[in-house]
C-alpha cells in the first residue's frame, strides 16, 4: 500500500484527501516511479471542482518527477534509478504512479528533480505556443497574459529568444519583477488593457491568453486584422460561447483553443530537449514559487486559485 491524494467526489479544495491506497502495478510497456514532485496546474482545479467532468474516485496530477522502481513487460533502456518527468498522464498527486514508458522524459543530470517537475506542462505548453500555434519571429508583437506565472513567464522568455516584442499582463505591482516580457503592464481592469497595449506596442500579431473569462473579451481587441487569438486556459473561468461575426468586424481574425496533448506525439523529444538545453545553459529561468508537503495540497489549489501565485508551484512527495 501507498498514500495518495484523492478525489472522491467533485469540490473545493477540502475534497483533496492524502489516504491509503493499493500500490499501482506496471502492465506492458509501463514504468513504476517513485514521485519526487508533482507539478500543480489550472487543469488539476478544474478537474477537481467538476469544471471537467471525471470518474471518482481519483488521484489528481498530470505532471511530476520521480525515479523508475519498476517496469512492465517490453521495456527496454529505463532502469532503476533513471530520474524522469512525464505529463499529460494521471495520478502524479501520489507516492508512486505508473506512466507509459513512451510518456517518459529523461531528467539530464544538471536539471533539478524540483526543476524537471517544473518543467514538463507548462514549459512544453509555452513552448508549442511561441514555436508552433503561432511561430513567432523577429519583430512579431506578442501579448501574453499572466506573464509571472508558470506558462507566461516560459513563454515571455522563448518569445524573447525568437526575437519576438513581448508584452505581458501582471495582476499586481509585486509581479512586475518576475516577468519577463519585453514591456509589462498591470492589468487590475481589464477594460484599460486596450489601451495601455497601444500605448506600448500598438496592435499585436497573436494573443496567448490564459485568463480567459475576465480578459477574452478585451485583450481579443488588441489585435491586428488577420492575427490570431489563442486562448489556451481560463484561470479566472471559461470562455462562453461567442458570435463568431466579431472575429468578422475586428478585421478577420482566426481563434484556437489548443491544447497540450495535440501538440505532443512526435514532436515532444524536440520540445523537452530544447527546454532542457536552454535551461542548463542559463538561457531559460525556471522559477519555482512555492512547495507545498503533498498532505497539504488543498493549501496549494487554494493558493494557485487565489491569483497570488508567482512562477511554479509544486507538492513535495518524497
Amino acid at each position: 500500500m501507498m498514500y495518495a491524494i484523492r478525489v472522491s467526489k467533485a469540490g473545493g479544495p477540502e475534497v483533496l484527501e492524502w489516504v491509503e491506497v493499493p500500490d499501482p502495478v506496471p502492465g506492458p510497456g509501463e514504468l513504476l516511479i517513485e514521485v519526487e514532485y508533482a507539478g500543480l496546474n489550472f487543469i488539476d482545479t478544474y478537474q477537481r471542482s467538476g469544471v471537467y467532468a471525471m470518474n471518482t474516485p481519483f488521484i489528481p496530477g498530470q505532471e511530476g518527477s520521480g525515479k523508475v522502481v519498476g517496469r512492465g513487460e517490453d521495456v527496454e533502456g529505463w532502469w532503476d534509478g533513471t530520474r524522469v518527468a512525464w505529463t499529460n498522464q494521471m495520478g502524479a498527486y501520489a507516492q508512486k504512479v505508473v506512466i507509459p514508458a513512451s510518456a517518459a522524459l529523461y531528467v539530464p543530470d544538471h536539471v533539478r528533480m524540483d526543476t524537471a517537475a517544473a518543467l514538463p506542462l507548462q514549459g512544453m505548453t509555452a513552448h508549442y505556443l511561441v514555436r508552433s500555434a503561432y511561430p513567432v519571429g523577429t519583430g512579431t508583437r506578442v501579448l501574453i497574459t499572466g506573464a509571472a506565472g508558470g506558462v507566461g513567464r516560459i513563454a515571455g522568455q522563448l518569445a524573447n529568444a525568437q526575437g519576438a516584442i513581448s508584452i505581458g499582463t501582471v495582476s499586481s505591482e509585486e509581479k512586475l519583477a518576475f516577468s519577463e516580457t519585453t514591456h509589462t503592464i498591470v492589468v487590475k481592469d481589464w477594460s484599460t488593457i486596450k489601451d495601455q497595449v497601444m500605448e506600448k506596442v500598438g496592435q499585436v500579431d497573436v494573443v496567448f491568453d490564459g485568463v480567459g473569462l475576465a480578459s477574452f473579451d478585451h485583450t481579443i481587441e488588441c489585435i491586428r486584422p488577420r492575427g490570431l487569438m489563442c486562448l489556451f486556459g481560463g484561470a479566472s473561468g471559461q470562455v462562453p460561447p461567442f458570435d463568431l461575426q466579431r472575429l468578422n468586424a475586428l478585421g478577420s481574425l482566426y481563434v484556437t483553443r489548443p491544447t497540450l496533448r495535440d501538440y505532443l506525439g512526435n514532436e515532444m523529444e524536440w520540445r523537452w530537449q530544447e527546454l532542457t538545453e536552454r535551461t542548463a545553459a542559463g538561457r531559460l529561468d525556471i522559477l519555482v514559487g512555492k512547495i507545498f508537503d503533498v498532505q497539504y495540497a488543498s493549501k496549494a489549489h487554494e493558493h494557485i486559485e487565489s491569483g497570488k501565485s508567482i512562477g511554479k508551484t509544486l507538492l513535495k512527495i518524497h
